[in-house]
Protein backbone atom coordinates (compact mmCIF):
# COMPACT_ATOMS: atom_id res chain seq x y z
CA UNK A 1 0.00 0.00 0.00
CA UNK A 2 3.07 2.24 1.13
CA UNK A 3 4.51 1.61 -2.30
CA UNK A 4 1.28 2.80 -4.22
CA UNK A 5 0.97 5.56 -3.02
CA UNK A 6 4.35 6.91 -3.26
CA UNK A 7 5.48 5.58 -6.81
CA UNK A 8 2.79 3.64 -8.40
CA UNK A 9 -0.26 6.37 -8.06
CA UNK A 10 2.52 9.37 -9.12
CA UNK A 11 3.73 7.50 -12.31
CA UNK A 12 0.02 6.60 -13.04
CA UNK A 13 -0.63 10.36 -12.19
CA UNK A 14 1.67 11.44 -14.69
CA UNK A 15 1.39 8.62 -17.61
CA UNK A 16 -2.58 9.77 -17.61
CA UNK A 17 -1.54 13.43 -18.04
CA UNK A 18 1.22 12.59 -20.76
CA UNK A 19 -1.68 10.52 -22.41
CA UNK A 20 -4.33 12.72 -22.62
CA UNK A 21 -3.23 16.02 -22.16
CA UNK A 22 -0.13 16.20 -24.59
CA UNK A 23 -0.58 17.65 -28.09
CA UNK A 24 0.76 15.75 -30.99
CA UNK A 25 2.31 19.39 -31.91
CA UNK A 26 3.46 22.18 -29.62
CA UNK A 27 2.14 25.36 -29.92
CA UNK A 28 3.61 28.35 -31.59
CA UNK A 29 2.33 32.04 -31.48
CA UNK A 30 2.90 32.23 -35.37
CA UNK A 31 -0.46 29.56 -35.61
CA UNK A 32 -2.47 32.66 -35.41
CA UNK A 33 -0.60 34.94 -37.06
CA UNK A 34 -3.07 36.40 -40.12
CA UNK A 35 -5.84 34.68 -38.75
CA UNK A 36 -9.25 35.95 -38.78
CA UNK A 37 -10.66 35.18 -34.98
CA UNK A 38 -14.19 35.53 -33.31
CA UNK A 39 -14.40 36.01 -29.95
CA UNK A 40 -17.80 36.90 -28.32
CA UNK A 41 -18.23 37.71 -24.62
CA UNK A 42 -14.95 39.85 -25.35
CA UNK A 43 -15.68 43.18 -23.14
CA UNK A 44 -14.39 41.92 -19.90
CA UNK A 45 -13.08 38.65 -18.40
CA UNK A 46 -11.58 35.99 -20.28
CA UNK A 47 -13.03 37.08 -23.50
CA UNK A 48 -10.86 40.53 -23.64
CA UNK A 49 -8.35 38.44 -22.06
CA UNK A 50 -8.14 36.36 -25.40
CA UNK A 51 -8.58 38.95 -27.63
CA UNK A 52 -5.53 40.44 -26.47
CA UNK A 53 -3.69 37.73 -26.67
CA UNK A 54 -4.66 36.78 -30.15
CA UNK A 55 -3.75 40.61 -30.95
CA UNK A 56 -0.22 39.99 -29.55
CA UNK A 57 -0.12 36.79 -31.74
CA UNK A 58 -1.03 39.32 -35.23
CA UNK A 59 -4.68 37.92 -35.79
CA UNK A 60 -7.36 39.63 -37.30
CA UNK A 61 -9.95 40.06 -33.93
CA UNK A 62 -13.46 40.12 -34.22
CA UNK A 63 -15.24 40.86 -30.45
CA UNK A 64 -18.44 41.20 -29.84
CA UNK A 65 -20.23 41.98 -26.41
CA UNK A 66 -23.85 44.08 -25.55
CA UNK A 67 -21.47 47.36 -24.55
CA UNK A 68 -20.31 49.53 -27.45
CA UNK A 69 -18.39 51.61 -24.95
CA UNK A 70 -16.12 48.40 -23.50
CA UNK A 71 -15.67 47.29 -27.23
CA UNK A 72 -14.50 49.82 -28.43
CA UNK A 73 -11.68 50.40 -25.58
CA UNK A 74 -10.93 46.39 -26.46
CA UNK A 75 -10.30 47.19 -30.26
CA UNK A 76 -8.02 50.13 -29.72
CA UNK A 77 -5.89 47.97 -27.01
CA UNK A 78 -6.04 45.02 -29.46
CA UNK A 79 -4.81 47.32 -32.15
CA UNK A 80 -2.08 48.89 -29.94
CA UNK A 81 -0.84 45.37 -28.94
CA UNK A 82 -0.20 44.61 -32.52
CA UNK A 83 -3.34 42.74 -34.01
CA UNK A 84 -3.61 42.46 -37.75
CA UNK A 85 -6.62 43.65 -37.86
CA UNK A 86 -9.57 44.47 -34.78
CA UNK A 87 -12.99 45.16 -35.11
CA UNK A 88 -16.14 44.94 -32.90
CA UNK A 89 -19.76 44.49 -33.89
CA UNK A 90 -22.38 45.27 -30.41
CA UNK A 91 -25.61 43.24 -29.94
CA UNK A 92 -27.11 40.82 -27.03
CA UNK A 93 -27.21 37.29 -27.61
CA UNK A 94 -30.24 37.13 -26.93
CA UNK A 95 -31.48 38.17 -29.84
CA UNK A 96 -30.77 34.85 -32.18
CA UNK A 97 -31.51 37.16 -35.65
CA UNK A 98 -28.23 39.56 -33.82
CA UNK A 99 -26.17 36.42 -33.71
CA UNK A 100 -26.67 34.98 -37.33
CA UNK A 101 -26.38 38.16 -39.31
CA UNK A 102 -22.94 39.30 -36.59
CA UNK A 103 -21.35 36.03 -38.34
CA UNK A 104 -22.32 37.33 -41.72
CA UNK A 105 -21.21 40.95 -41.06
CA UNK A 106 -17.71 39.87 -38.92
CA UNK A 107 -16.81 37.40 -42.05
CA UNK A 108 -17.83 40.30 -44.80
CA UNK A 109 -15.51 42.68 -42.42
CA UNK A 110 -12.18 40.56 -42.16
CA UNK A 111 -12.75 38.91 -45.35
CA UNK A 112 -13.42 35.06 -43.88
CA UNK A 113 -13.39 33.20 -40.54
CA UNK A 114 -10.89 30.75 -39.22
CA UNK A 115 -11.62 30.40 -35.26
CA UNK A 116 -14.87 31.07 -34.19
CA UNK A 117 -14.28 31.43 -29.95
CA UNK A 118 -18.14 31.40 -28.11
CA UNK A 119 -17.11 32.35 -24.81
CA UNK A 120 -20.37 34.85 -24.00
CA UNK A 121 -22.80 33.68 -20.65
CA UNK A 122 -25.69 35.41 -19.80
CA UNK A 123 -25.89 36.68 -16.22
CA UNK A 124 -26.83 34.52 -12.98
CA UNK A 125 -26.45 34.67 -9.42
CA UNK A 126 -25.62 31.37 -7.03
CA UNK A 127 -28.81 30.06 -5.82
CA UNK A 128 -31.36 27.10 -5.03
CA UNK A 129 -33.48 26.95 -8.26
CA UNK A 130 -37.15 26.90 -7.04
CA UNK A 131 -39.32 27.80 -9.87
CA UNK A 132 -37.59 30.69 -12.11
CA UNK A 133 -38.49 29.19 -15.72
CA UNK A 134 -37.42 31.78 -17.06
CA UNK A 135 -34.29 32.04 -15.82
CA UNK A 136 -33.58 28.68 -17.42
CA UNK A 137 -35.31 29.56 -20.95
CA UNK A 138 -33.11 32.44 -21.04
CA UNK A 139 -29.61 30.20 -20.13
CA UNK A 140 -30.45 27.92 -22.82
CA UNK A 141 -31.11 30.50 -25.38
CA UNK A 142 -28.14 32.85 -24.26
CA UNK A 143 -25.50 29.91 -23.58
CA UNK A 144 -26.56 27.18 -25.60
CA UNK A 145 -28.90 27.79 -28.76
CA UNK A 146 -26.95 30.95 -29.53
CA UNK A 147 -24.06 28.57 -29.98
CA UNK A 148 -25.52 26.57 -31.99
CA UNK A 149 -26.74 29.50 -34.27
CA UNK A 150 -23.49 30.76 -34.27
CA UNK A 151 -21.75 28.12 -35.22
CA UNK A 152 -24.13 27.17 -37.87
CA UNK A 153 -23.60 30.18 -39.55
CA UNK A 154 -19.76 30.43 -39.30
CA UNK A 155 -19.71 26.46 -40.98
CA UNK A 156 -19.45 27.74 -44.37
CA UNK A 157 -16.54 29.73 -43.63
CA UNK A 158 -14.88 27.47 -41.69
CA UNK A 159 -15.21 24.60 -44.17
CA UNK A 160 -13.75 26.71 -46.67
CA UNK A 161 -10.44 27.89 -44.28
CA UNK A 162 -10.79 24.12 -42.85
CA UNK A 163 -10.81 26.05 -39.56
CA UNK A 164 -12.24 25.65 -35.69
CA UNK A 165 -14.76 26.11 -33.26
CA UNK A 166 -13.58 26.51 -29.67
CA UNK A 167 -16.52 26.61 -27.03
CA UNK A 168 -16.19 27.98 -23.73
CA UNK A 169 -17.69 25.61 -21.28
CA UNK A 170 -17.13 25.00 -17.39
CA UNK A 171 -16.33 21.74 -14.77
CA UNK A 172 -20.40 22.75 -14.30
CA UNK A 173 -21.07 20.91 -17.74
CA UNK A 174 -19.48 17.67 -16.92
CA UNK A 175 -20.16 17.19 -13.02
CA UNK A 176 -23.55 18.41 -10.66
CA UNK A 177 -23.00 21.41 -8.70
CA UNK A 178 -25.29 23.05 -6.69
CA UNK A 179 -26.94 26.42 -6.90
CA UNK A 180 -26.14 26.97 -10.93
CA UNK A 181 -28.86 24.46 -11.91
CA UNK A 182 -30.20 26.52 -14.98
CA UNK A 183 -26.14 27.22 -16.00
CA UNK A 184 -25.20 23.81 -15.40
CA UNK A 185 -28.01 22.95 -18.01
CA UNK A 186 -26.71 25.20 -20.52
CA UNK A 187 -23.11 24.00 -20.37
CA UNK A 188 -24.03 20.11 -20.24
CA UNK A 189 -26.11 21.01 -23.51
CA UNK A 190 -23.17 22.41 -25.00
CA UNK A 191 -21.11 18.93 -24.23
CA UNK A 192 -23.91 16.58 -25.58
CA UNK A 193 -24.23 19.29 -29.16
CA UNK A 194 -20.96 19.99 -30.05
CA UNK A 195 -19.21 16.80 -28.91
CA UNK A 196 -21.90 14.85 -30.89
CA UNK A 197 -21.70 16.96 -33.99
CA UNK A 198 -17.66 15.95 -33.28
CA UNK A 199 -18.35 12.87 -34.16
CA UNK A 200 -19.93 13.66 -37.12
CA UNK A 201 -17.67 16.08 -38.50
CA UNK A 202 -15.15 13.21 -38.30
CA UNK A 203 -17.29 10.16 -39.49
CA UNK A 204 -18.09 12.57 -42.60
CA UNK A 205 -14.38 14.15 -43.36
CA UNK A 206 -15.58 17.78 -42.69
CA UNK A 207 -12.37 19.52 -41.72
CA UNK A 208 -13.57 21.88 -38.77
CA UNK A 209 -12.09 20.78 -34.96
CA UNK A 210 -14.29 21.61 -31.91
CA UNK A 211 -12.67 22.37 -28.72
CA UNK A 212 -14.54 22.08 -26.28
CA UNK A 213 -12.96 24.01 -23.15
CA UNK A 214 -13.95 22.93 -19.36
CA UNK A 215 -12.94 25.73 -16.73
CA UNK A 216 -12.94 25.91 -13.04
CA UNK A 217 -13.14 28.90 -11.13
CA UNK A 218 -11.66 31.51 -13.08
CA UNK A 219 -10.66 35.06 -11.40
CA UNK A 220 -12.84 36.86 -13.15
CA UNK A 221 -14.36 40.21 -11.53
CA UNK A 222 -18.37 38.70 -12.09
CA UNK A 223 -16.80 35.54 -10.78
CA UNK A 224 -15.16 36.73 -8.06
CA UNK A 225 -18.22 38.46 -7.15
CA UNK A 226 -20.73 35.75 -7.76
CA UNK A 227 -19.04 32.82 -5.39
CA UNK A 228 -18.07 35.51 -2.28
CA UNK A 229 -18.87 33.84 0.65
CA UNK A 230 -20.13 30.89 -1.04
CA UNK A 231 -17.68 28.95 -2.43
CA UNK A 232 -14.25 28.20 -0.87
CA UNK A 233 -11.46 27.27 -3.55
CA UNK A 234 -8.82 28.69 -5.46
CA UNK A 235 -9.59 30.84 -8.75
CA UNK A 236 -7.04 30.67 -11.86
CA UNK A 237 -5.73 33.69 -13.42
CA UNK A 238 -7.86 35.27 -16.58
CA UNK A 239 -4.85 35.39 -17.98
CA UNK A 240 -3.36 32.43 -18.43
CA UNK A 241 -6.67 30.57 -19.06
CA UNK A 242 -7.38 32.69 -22.43
CA UNK A 243 -4.07 31.86 -23.43
CA UNK A 244 -4.70 27.74 -22.96
CA UNK A 245 -8.09 28.11 -24.89
CA UNK A 246 -6.19 29.66 -27.82
CA UNK A 247 -3.82 27.36 -27.63
CA UNK A 248 -6.05 24.43 -27.84
CA UNK A 249 -8.01 25.98 -30.56
CA UNK A 250 -5.11 26.10 -32.65
CA UNK A 251 -3.60 22.96 -31.86
CA UNK A 252 -7.33 21.43 -33.07
CA UNK A 253 -7.72 19.75 -29.21
CA UNK A 254 -10.73 18.22 -28.38
CA UNK A 255 -11.17 19.17 -25.52
CA UNK A 256 -9.16 21.71 -22.92
CA UNK A 257 -9.09 21.65 -19.08
CA UNK A 258 -8.11 24.01 -16.78
CA UNK A 259 -8.51 23.59 -13.76
CA UNK A 260 -6.58 24.18 -10.55
CA UNK A 261 -6.27 20.36 -9.87
CA UNK A 262 -4.48 17.69 -12.10
CA UNK A 263 -6.29 15.24 -10.46
CA UNK A 264 -9.48 16.45 -10.86
CA UNK A 265 -8.72 16.99 -14.92
CA UNK A 266 -8.30 13.56 -15.28
CA UNK A 267 -10.98 12.36 -13.35
CA UNK A 268 -13.14 14.57 -15.60
CA UNK A 269 -11.80 13.41 -18.73
CA UNK A 270 -13.76 10.26 -18.22
CA UNK A 271 -11.88 7.95 -19.98
CA UNK A 272 -14.75 5.44 -20.54
CA UNK A 273 -17.39 7.90 -21.74
CA UNK A 274 -14.67 8.15 -25.24
CA UNK A 275 -14.33 4.19 -24.76
CA UNK A 276 -18.45 3.72 -25.25
CA UNK A 277 -18.41 7.03 -27.90
CA UNK A 278 -16.03 4.70 -29.75
CA UNK A 279 -17.49 1.51 -29.17
CA UNK A 280 -21.09 2.96 -30.13
CA UNK A 281 -20.33 3.89 -33.62
CA UNK A 282 -20.07 -0.30 -34.62
CA UNK A 283 -23.75 0.10 -34.34
CA UNK A 284 -24.13 2.49 -37.41
CA UNK A 285 -24.55 1.71 -41.06
CA UNK A 286 -21.52 4.29 -42.12
CA UNK A 287 -22.49 4.32 -45.53
CA UNK A 288 -25.66 5.48 -45.17
CA UNK A 289 -24.79 7.91 -42.26
CA UNK A 290 -22.33 9.46 -44.94
CA UNK A 291 -24.47 9.60 -47.40
CA UNK A 292 -27.10 11.43 -45.37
Amino acid sequence: MAFMKTSLLPILGMFLAYYYYSANEEFRPEMLRGKKVIVTGASMGIGKEMAYHLAKMGAHVMVTARSEETLKKVVSRCQELGAASAHYIAGTMEDLTFAEQFVAKAGKLMGGLDMLILNHITSASLEPFIDDVHLVRKSMEVNFLSYVVLSVAALPMLKESNGSIVVVSSVAGKIANPLVAPYSASKFALDGFFSSVREEYSVTKVNVSITLCILGLINTDTAMKAVSGILNTDASPKEECALEIIKGGALRQEEVYYVNSVWTALLLKNPARRFLEVLSLKNYNMDKFIRN
